[in-house]
């Protein structure tokens, strides 16, 4: 390799720090981080998970976990909620507050994805094929 601009650590770096700084633009309006809006986002699709549970959807160490949580429940927008069959076991549910944001965020995620596929061209589908593989950690061993 000649140049770091042919590094693939440095180009899939690079774009990231775009589509983050993206993502936080779009979200500031709604006081939501991107991480937080992923953590929303899974608690759209299946309410009640346990931050263990949920951690491991977004592939996050129970530390992280436990700041988005915090920050998430001192904003109203989740609450925890002893496991009745494990008071171990804090379960996690979307307040009235957090359910009201899920259309004017996936709304805002929806433009930078659209963002996303323009700056793209074509290739917006090859792109995420190939980002998937290169999370996939099985195919690191």
């Amino acid at each position: 390799m000649d140049r770091v601009e042919d590094c693939i650590s440095f180009l899939v770096g690079k774009a990231a720090q775009q589509i983050t700084k993206r993502a936080r633009d779009k979200l500031a309006p709604h006081r939501v981080t991107p991480v937080q809006y992923a953590a929303l986002k899974v608690l759209w699709e299946r309410d009640g998970l346990s931050s263990a549970d949920l951690g491991g959807r977004l592939m996050l160490d129970s530390a992280t976990m436990t700041g988005v949580i915090d920050r998430l429940e001192t904003a109203s927008l989740i609450e925890r909620r002893s496991d009745p069959e494990d008071r171990r076991v804090h379960r996690l549910f979307l307040t009235e507050q957090g359910k009201a944001l899920q259309a004017p965020l996936d709304a805002a995620m929806d433009e930078l994805n659209a963002e996303a596929r323009t700056a793209a061209g074509g290739e917006m589908d090859a792109l995420s094929r190939a980002l998937r593989n290169l999370n996939d950690l099985s195919r690191w061993r």
